[in-house]
This record gives C-alpha cells, sequence and structure tokens, in this order.
C-alpha cells in the first residue's frame, strides 16, 4: 500500500514539474512574440508577396493559426490575438487561414505602401482571356509546394470541360517548365491530352536562379505518374535532382531553350504560341507557368549593360578574391553577398534604405554575422548611379562614393512581363492589400 502512495506521489510530482516546465515555456514563447512583433512593427516588415491578413474583430485567438504554420515563428498571439510576428519568414503556405476556426484570416497581396501586379484570376486560375490560365510565380504563388498544386488545379479545371482533339492543334500548350509547369504538364500526360511544355531556359524554373546550396523549403506533395515527393526541406542541387527524376521516370517531354514571344487568339477560336525563332503552334488551351523572375528589374543606369553585370549568383566560389558589389535589400541579395563573402570575394552589399526590412531573420541574423566576421561590408542608404570597368559610383547618405570593384549583382527583384501578358488581352490588377480570391478557391 505505502509503495502504491509513494509511486502516486511521485506521478502527481512529475505531472506537478511538467506543468510548470510548460506554463514557463509557454510564457517565454509569448514574451519572444510580443518582442518580435514590437521589431517588425517597429521596422514596419512586410512579407514578400502572398500573406495572411487577421481580421482582429474576430479573432478568438483559439492558437490554431500558430500550431498550423509550417514556419513556425511566422504567427503568433500577442495579447491573445493572432499577429504576424516575422512576416518576412512568411512564403505564402496559406495553412493559417484553413485552420481558422473563425475565419478571421484572409489571405492579400501587397500592402498599402507597396502594391504587387498580378493577373486578374478567376477561382480556376483562369485569366480574364477564356482559354488561358497561370500557375505559380506568375500569378503569385512562388512557394513550391502552393505552385504545384495550382499547376494541378488548373489541368483539373481545363479537363471539366475538355478540348476535342483537333488534326494540327494542341489541346493545350505549357509555358514554363518550373515547379508549376512540371505538375500542370504530369496531370496533362497522365489525362493523354495532347500537349506540349516548352521553357525558355532549362527544367528548373526560378530555382535555377537560385545560388549554389541554397536551401529550397517545401512541403510533400503527391504528383500524378510520379507519387509523392517527400522533401521539406532540401538544397538547391537536390531539388533539381528530384526534377530530372521525375522526367526520368515519366517520361515527360519538355521542349528547353524555347521562348515563347506571343500568345495571342486567332479568328478561328484558337490561340497561337509564337516563339523567339517564329514557329507557330496551334492549341486550343494556354497555361502560363513562366513565373516573374525571370524577367530581372533593372536600375536603368549607365554601365548596366556591362557584361560584368548579372541579376543572378550561381556559384559564389567563381568570385574567390574578387571585388563584388550586391545591389539589393531582399532575400536574395542578402544571401548573394554572404555567399560572396563565405567564398573569399570582397562583397559590399548596397541597401536604398537604412534598414533591412523584408528579409527573413534568421537571413539577418546570418547578415549581422557576417558584418561583424568583416566577410560583408554595408552600403546603406546606397544607390549606385553609374557602372565603370575598373568602379562603381554610388551615392551614400546623399555623398558620391567611387567603390572599386569588378562585378555587380543587382537583385533588385523581378518584374511582371507587362507587355507579353497586355498582348494576349490579359488584365493585371496592381494589390495594395486586397484579398487574393484564387488562393480562397
Amino acid at each position: 500500500m505505502v509503495e502504491v502512495v509513494v509511486a502516486g506521489a511521485i506521478a502527481i510530482l512529475a505531472i506537478l514539474v511538467w506543468t510548470v516546465k510548460s506554463m514557463f515555456a509557454a510564457r517565454r514563447r509569448m514574451a519572444q512574440m510580443r518582442v518580435d512583433f514590437a521589431r517588425a512593427t517597429a521596422l514596419g516588415a512586410e512579407p514578400a508577396s502572398l500573406r495572411p491578413h487577421v481580421n482582429l474583430d474576430v479573432c478568438i485567438g483559439t492558437d490554431s493559426c500558430v500550431q498550423s504554420c509550417p514556419e513556425k515563428d511566422v504567427i503568433g498571439l500577442v495579447d491573445g490575438q493572432a499577429r504576424l510576428v516575422n512576416p518576412t519568414s512568411c512564403i505564402g503556405h496559406g495553412e493559417c487561414m484553413r485552420a481558422c476556426p473563425v475565419d478571421a484570416i484572409s489571405l492579400v497581396m501587397g500592402s498599402e505602401k507597396r502594391g504587387i501586379d498580378i493577373p486578374l484570376l478567376q477561382s480556376d486560375f483562369q485569366t480574364s482571356v477564356p482559354g488561358i490560365h497561370i500557375a505559380g510565380e506568375l500569378g503569385g504563388m512562388g512557394l513550391i509546394y502552393n505552385a504545384m498544386t495550382q499547376g494541378m488545379q488548373c489541368v483539373q479545371a481545363i479537363l471539366e470541360n475538355p478540348p476535342a482533339p483537333q488534326a494540327g492543334v494542341r489541346q493545350l500548350v505549357i509555358v514554363g517548365a518550373g515547379p508549376a509547369g512540371l505538375a500542370a504538364s504530369l496531370s496533362a500526360m497522365e489525362a493523354k491530352l495532347d500537349f506540349v511544355t516548352l521553357d525558355q531556359d532549362s527544367v528548373g524554373g526560378t530555382v535555377l536562379h537560385y545560388p549554389r546550396n541554397k536551401i529550397v523549403m517545401t512541403k510533400p506533395v503527391h504528383l500524378p505518374l510520379y507519387g509523392k515527393i517527400q522533401v521539406t526541406s532540401v538544397r538547391k542541387e537536390a531539388l533539381l535532382q528530384v526534377w530530372h527524376d521525375i522526367i526520368e521516370k515519366t517520361g515527360l517531354e519538355v521542349r528547353t531553350g524555347v521562348k515563347v514571344d506571343a500568345v495571342t487568339r486567332k479568328e478561328d477560336g484558337f490561340f497561337s504560341v509564337r516563339t523567339a525563332e517564329g514557329e507557330e503552334i496551334a492549341t486550343q488551351r494556354v497555361i502560363l507557368a513562366i513565373g516573374r523572375r525571370g524577367t530581372p528589374r533593372k536600375l536603368g543606369i549607365p554601365g548596366e549593360e556591362k557584361e560584368k553585370v548579372a541579376y543572378r549568383l550561381l556559384d559564389a566560389d567563381d568570385y574567390r578574391g574578387s571585388r563584388c558589389l550586391v545591389v539589393g535589400g531582399g532575400d536574395a541579395g542578402v544571401e548573394a553577398a554572404i555567399a560572396l563573402g563565405e567564398a573569399g570575394a570582397t562583397a559590399h552589399l548596397a541597401h536604398r534604405r537604412r534598414v533591412f526590412d523584408r528579409i527573413k531573420a534568421k537571413n539577418q541574423a546570418r547578415l549581422d554575422e557576417a558584418v561583424n566576421a568583416n566577410k560583408v561590408q554595408l552600403l546603406l542608404e546606397a544607390s549606385p548611379k553609374e557602372i565603370h570597368d575598373e568602379e562603381v559610383l554610388l551615392e551614400v547618405g546623399g555623398e558620391p562614393v567611387a567603390l572599386a570593384n569588378d562585378y555587380v549583382f543587382i537583385f533588385a527583384g523581378g518584374v511582371l512581363p507587362t507587355a507579353f501578358l497586355e498582348s494576349a488581352g490579359i488584365e493585371v490588377k496592381r494589390f495594395h492589400g486586397e484579398i487574393y480570391a484564387p488562393a480562397n478557391a
């Protein structure tokens, strides 16, 4: 009997200890969330694109959104309500919106101070031109899982009213072989559609433009004819290997090195997809999965056309011992500058603002470490004015600066291929924090 009482007392004590520890851990998390929220508010930090908006009049603070977020540190409870405590780490999963029991969360694009141009899409991802669909980054879905899911949804929407086979006319042309384009292609292949997939570069899409060894975050997704991709965190090279494994195992054919210049509707109701080589492909449906970053935003300054200027960094080791200037205040620019510094280059990072308000907290910590180790030198409130063979002229804090330089890397984001879209008749809207309808479909 004594043993039973002692055992029970020990069990109760253990439960009490665990409860107290849990309470203290929860308090620490709440305190950290409050600190992170205050910091983000002071910086005016915002997510890069698709983001959750919390209606505080509806939110009841259930914590379901916090628990559902795959990134774990993006959304948290502050004073009993959901807040974006680390907004720059948000990559648009949308799991918080789906988990909210009272529909207090919606997904929005852009903000009051920073608008984002997005093609107007219907719930089936069809544009203002019937028959032309958009999937992936071009439509605001940059996350690999979401882009692939959207690519498959586009094909499923087309199959609800499938185009009848026509001699000399494709049923579908898919432009782009990134995550969205690959997923759409596999869905079309499974449905035995007469289709072709084109890409101006190679298989991989935006992932190709990431620096070597950059970690790409995704989540498991099931692809037609291939099965489940199990990775949740993988380096660029490994993910590109997955893409090639998909092509090898499924037999999917992708015509690479083919740039599409225009998509126009013909008098017979079909579309003409015209390539840079002058080829015209007749098709009944089109899916544009071309992304946004393939068209880099330029600075528009003298010397930008020089060969020393690039808009992506593939292998930092190639620039060991070189004098490199990285221009940009986003994650891509920060990661490139860090990679160059670690590879042994003299790396300067120029940002037009005083603070980095659009980068993930982890990248801020890495940047602070690189600056303290003298691997990256910051130029804040800096704007390049002219690029010469041996130097770059900048304005830093209102003062002219001549910086000795061998290479310039510009990471000013991508621009929407507006002319291409408008020539096809596709309507584009600038979002300033409005609800993004396709994400809720």
